[in-house]
């Protein structure tokens, strides 16, 4: 039988599987697959959470951004060293302690050193390191030198005073400190990014001076509040002069929970009419910004702006050149737009996720964070002043020995020189210990001097004073509190500067409306019988006139302006939308519309509407029902647009006629049979959807195939007269003739003279 295992949970809460049987009799050791998966999958989520994505509250370092700036100290590459090959640090690094990638290494590396990525920069670059601009265009390794930034100290200056505890590397050949001993709370100052498993980081950059006051405060006031600390605190501050305009109680809901989000917005002057960007949000490349608007002006969204320029050099890293179209274009609104547009405006999550002082991730607020990290700096203190005190009082034991010696020096040598092994008859004879002996028999000639023992009596005064001084502030919390505060002030002095991020208070930007973006030019859009669409600059042109494909003709145009929507109907008595200034020009055939919108099966397009919202228009059936509707009720989000005239099972949509809502507008409606009615149009009713009234009395009740139905309508307004086409015969009705035909709505009309019988279309005309 199979060996079986069961799974047990270890105080760390790893799956630990224990065997209860050895082996089967193959001598193959198994386990159900659950557990091995389980355990498995919980080894590698502890591993990146904990030794690659998220980085120590005590040093602010992901674990490989530590390793490489050990390998450089003990490359000797301080920041008074000559610079060296990057490759020679990242074959150290992987060598000795960081068995990885060398090109994820390297990138670590380089981020190290990037100004505009880094805070406060851990590595000084020599050669192409990247660019705001595009932070990936660094050289390869074997080009780019460097070594470690004065900043670097802050972390390693304590290393070898006894501050940190060592692990073996990954093969056990070396030594590496598990944390490095770092004097400033770095992980606020650079901040981080990383994802592990089931969790990520998003750690901001902060200005020094802020922080540490913070932490100051926060030594003299143990029960001090997050709102206390965001009076020193005000906010992350990036490498980069944009400014941040998160709200206050944003930035304070970031502070008091650890996650949030911040909003950064370029910075932008006027210069002779022209927008200068100086400065842009963290990490956002000046070449994508000038792509995204140069999209919108091919796309004929941007019509105020004429022309961009890039006049970024070395003397102004970020000046990107906006020319607005003319001098009355409102440059606070143009700038405005391009924020809610384009990379201009940014918003950053924050997210304060960290490995604590007790080896577990945690989201922290403000305080947690400075509190925890002044634990680990007086701990660190605490350390650093013991393993002094260790070194002081070895050395003033070993003093004292050497004393004895110069007392008795006659004795001394005599015995050195006679007995064989003078050791133990040293001890024995003074009364001293082992190591104070062996510092006796180590003593060279020259240190037999009478000066020698005025050089002791001055170190044992010296160090005796020392000790006392480390005695008395380990001995006492306030003037060990006093000493970290104190070194904490002497770093800020030395690596503080100003805050490069300033908080603005601003409105969140608007995007313009894209109708007021495009030009209002005056365009006449055509119909054709098959459903193919196109429009015409100006309002003169007759779309009779135009060219149309074989077979194909003229159904319907309508009047309005490029910024204006269109909106079409089709013979079911759906109504669309389509963008009026992306209609194709009607110097060509037009498209299909049938490729903008989706019309039910067998369904025409019978009629077009364009203008103002508020512009009234008529709608009817071959059913002779019909009414008048607004064009902004009309307008349709998706594409298979809505219903909008109630046409009945038989029935279908006539057509469009726009109404002008003068006293002395009409509407004309002509039957098949040759029956025409002219009421006036003030006794329709204006309805947003439905059927409408009768406005010709049609004897067809099904209005099957054959049967007489509600063939052609127009609406007359003012001295228009009607033209009423037949075939190739056509007669047009003077307002005399006209009222021969005038009754109310619903009637059933006067008959045609003979000839006109058979209607094909009906319109009014101004002659």
């Amino acid at each position: 039988m199979a060996g079986k295992r069961k799974t047990t949970k270890s105080k760390k809460s790893k799956a630990v599987i224990e065997p209860t049987e050895e082996l089967n009799f193959e001598g193959i050791e198994e386990l159900p697959l659950k557990d091995f998966t389980e355990s498995a999958y919980l080894d590698y989520s502890m591993y990146v959470i904990l030794d690659r994505a998220l980085p120590h509250i005590g040093d602010g370092l992901k674990p490989v951004q530590r390793r490489i700036t050990y390998a450089m100290s003990e490359l000797g590459l301080s920041a008074s060293s000559k610079h060296k090959k990057s490759a020679r640090t990242v074959g150290d690094v992987l060598g000795k302690f960081h068995p990885h990638g060398d090109s994820a290494c390297y990138e670590a590396m380089v981020l190290m050193a990037q100004p505009f990525s880094y805070r406060y920069p851990i590595i000084d670059g020599q050669g192409n390191w990247g660019s705001q601009d595009d932070p990936k265009s660094f050289a390869a390794m074997r080009y780019t030198e460097s070594k470690l930034t004065p900043y670097a100290q802050t972390l390693l200056g304590e290393l070898e005073q006894g501050t940190v505890d060592w692990a073996p590397n990954f093969d056990g050949t070396l030594k590496e400190p598990t944390l490095l001993p770092a004097r400033v709370p770095n992980i606020l100052l650079n901040g981080t990014t990383g994802i592990a498993v089931g969790m990520a980081t998003d750690i901001p950059p902060h200005n020094l001076k802020e922080v540490v006051s913070a932490c100051i405060h926060l030594l003299d006031n143990s029960k001090a509040t997050v709102k206390d600390l965001t009076k020193f605190v005000k906010g992350p501050d990036y490498p980069t002069n944009a400014e941040i305009i998160s709200s206050k109680q944003e930035i304070k809901d970031v502070y008091e929970t650890g996650r949030g989000s911040i909003r950064m917005r370029a910075c932008y002057e006027l210069e002779d009419g022209e927008v200068i960007i100086t400065a842009l949000p963290h990490q956002v490349s000046g070449g994508k910004v000038l792509e995204q608007i140069a999209g919108q002006m091919t796309a004929k969204k941007l019509p105020m702006v004429e022309d961009l320029r890039d006049e970024s050099d070395h003397e102004n890293p970020i000046r990107l050149v906006i020319v607005p179209r003319s001098n009355r274009i409102n440059c606070d609104e143009l700038m405005a737009h391009l924020f809610a547009t384009t990379d201009l405006e940014r918003t950053y999550r924050v997210n304060m996720n960290m490995i604590g002082i007790d080896g577990r991730p945690k989201v922290r607020d403000l305080r947690e964070i400075l509190t925890e990290w002044l634990k680990y700096r007086v701990t660190t203190v605490t350390r650093r002043l013991e393993y002094r005190l260790e070194k002081v009082l070895a050395r003033l034991h070993e003093l004292d020995g050497l004393m004895v010696a110069f007392l008795n020096i006659d004795e001394v040598i005599k015995i050195i020189r006679t007995k064989d092994e003078p050791k133990p008859v040293l001890m024995k004879r003074f009364k001293i210990s082992d190591l104070q002996a062996e510092s006796i028999l180590n003593l060279k000639l020259r240190h037999l001097a009478k000066l020698e023992e005025v050089k002791i009596k001055a170190e044992q005064k010296e160090l005796a004073k020392e000790r006392d001084y480390l005695q008395k502030t380990l001995g006492s919390k306030a003037r060990l509190k006093t000493l970290v505060k104190t070194e904490l002030k002497a770093d800020s002095d030395k690596f503080g500067d100003d805050r490069r991020s300033p908080i603005v208070v601003r409105d969140a930007a608007q995007a313009i409306d894209e109708s007021s973006l495009i030009s209002a030019d005056p365009v006449t859009v055509i119909l054709s019988k098959k459903g193919w669409i196109r429009s015409a600059k100006g309002h003169e042109m007759d779309p009779f006139t135009v060219n149309y494909k074989a077979g194909d003709e003229y159904r319907d145009a309508c009047r309005g302006r490029s910024n204006e929507q269109s909106v079409f109907l089709d013979s079911t008595g759906r109504v669309y939308t389509v963008v009026t200034h992306s209609l194709p020009s009607a110097r060509g055939l037009g498209e299909p519309l049938s490729g903008r919108v989706n019309p039910p099966d067998g369904a025409t397009f019978e009629g077009v509407m364009i203008g103002k919202p508020d512009d009234k228009f008529l709608v009817a059936s071959s059913s002779g029902y019909g009414f008048i509707t607004r064009l902004g009720d009309l307008y349709a989000k998706n594409k298979a647009g809505k219903t909008m005239l109630n046409t009945g099972k038989f029935a279908k949509a006539l057509g469009v006629s726009r109404i002008t809502e003068l006293a002395e507008d009409w509407v004309a409606i002509v039957s098949s049979e040759g029956h025409l009615l002219i009421i006036d149009a003030h006794e329709l009713p204006e309805m947003a959807r439905g059927k409408g009234i009768k406005m010709i009395n049609i004897p067809s009740k099904k209005l099957k195939a054959g049967e007489e139905h509600a063939c052609a309508m127009t609406v007359i307004t003012g001295d228009q007269k009607l033209r009423i086409q037949s075939g190739k015969k056509h007669v047009t009705l003077s307002q005399a003739d006209m009222e021969h035909y005038m009754a109310e709505h619903g009637k059933r009309g006067r008959k045609l003279p003979r000839g006109f019988q058979n209607v094909d279309s009906i319109s009014a005309v101004d002659k």
